[in-house]
């Protein structure tokens, strides 16, 4: 029977990638000379930190590596943008959470969701993933598609594990 995983994951190699060229595009900016202005993978690669002496430029820096991260194909619902707080010295920071997995309360509503479409797909949520089985591969790419377009769910998603 036809299955595949539906996991909610950032490729950290792709990510350090955007991260490095977000570095790159902000030394190079003319409005970026002169200024102090730091990004970085902190806390094992699960957070974003973003240092800068105001708020403007801390917004640009994050707006550019939003851009990389959009031409490297990384998704932008995996990230959740904290608050501005100041750090002392006249600099500001800002930490961005690298969300990983589906939790609890989005594996029950992508259960919700795929019983309320009348969908001949079973879910079955296990281990910060939900496992979809269905007796039509067609069947489970439609799932799939649904639920990528959906807008309740408000991280990406991403199929890993086919088995035909």
């Amino acid at each position: 029977m036809p299955s595949f995983d539906l996991v909610s994951k950032i490729d950290i190699g792709e990510l350090k990638n955007a991260v490095n060229i977000a570095r790159k595009l902000i030394l190079g900016r003319y409005d970026f000379k002169g200024s102090k202005v730091t990004i970085e993978l902190v806390n094992k690669d699960s957070e974003l930190e973003i240092k800068a002496e105001d708020e403007s430029k801390i917004q640009a820096a994050l707006d550019i590596f939003y851009g990389s991260m959009g031409k490297r194909n990384l998704g932008l619902k995996g990230l959740e943008a904290g608050e501005i707080e100041p750090t002392g010295n006249q600099m500001y920071k800002q930490l961005v959470k690298i969300q990983s997995g589906i939790d609890k309360d989005h594996g029950r509503t992508i259960n919700k969701i795929i019983k309320d479409s009348k969908l001949k797909v079973t879910s079955q949520y296990m281990d910060e993933k939900v496992r979809l089985t269905s007796k039509k591969i067609d069947e489970l790419q439609a799932a799939f598609k649904m639920l990528k377009e959906h807008k309740e769910i408000k991280i990406d998603l991403t199929m890993e594990n086919m088995k035909s």
